[in-house]
């Protein structure tokens, strides 16, 4: 099975979140990353899949 999916999801987690951070917990870098995920990777980022744009502009489009 192919894993680019999965492969370009960590990419971009760890060249926007966690590369050149440091958190003083282990419960604040999960807070950040939880927050990364269902605030903005999920519903606004662009995703290429969708013809270059967010998830909810794609659901407002075809609703």
């Amino acid at each position: 099975f192919d894993n680019a999916a999965v492969e370009t999801f960590f990419k971009s987690l760890k060249a926007e979140r966690l590369w050149r951070q440091n958190w003083s917990t282990r419960r604040e870098a999960t807070v950040v990353i939880f927050q990364y995920i269902n605030g903005f990777y999920n519903p606004r980022r662009r995703h290429s899949y969708l013809g270059g744009i967010s998830p909810l502009a794609f659901e407002a489009r075809v609703a």
